[in-house]
């Protein structure tokens, strides 16, 4: 969870926009914006990640975590597109500053855990 949420904070990589972006330019648009509207949010594969973060962002974020590259994968999948739908709870991404107040809260809370 921590690593996802620095993922989405890191303003060095474009954090949340550009993960959006990047869902944009390998054509799984539909998919991310599906988190960030009011609907349901639609299912993310295992290898779309792959395909949009890379093989070595998993790797960095499995290495921080401790566990395998295959888990880490997993649980961006199962974890991107909820954490992207709670921080955008009106259906569109918020300014920066309330994106970022948003993150500190949610990583707030799953450091407590």
């Amino acid at each position: 969870m921590e690593g996802v949420l620095g993922l989405l904070m890191n303003k060095e990589t474009g954090g949340l926009d550009e993960i959006l972006q990047a869902f944009n330019q390998q054509g799984l648009g539909e998919i991310a914006s599906s988190w960030v509207g009011l609907g349901n949010n639609l299912p993310l594969t295992s290898e779309q990640v792959q395909e949009v973060l890379g093989s070595d962002v998993i790797q960095q974020l499995a290495e921080k975590s401790g566990i395998s590259f295959d888990a880490a994968r997993s649980q961006l999948t199962d974890l991107l597109p909820s954490l992207v739908d709670r921080l955008t709870p009106e259906g569109t991404i918020p300014e920066e500053g309330m994106l970022d107040k948003g993150l500190e809260l949610l990583q707030g809370v799953f450091s407590q855990k």
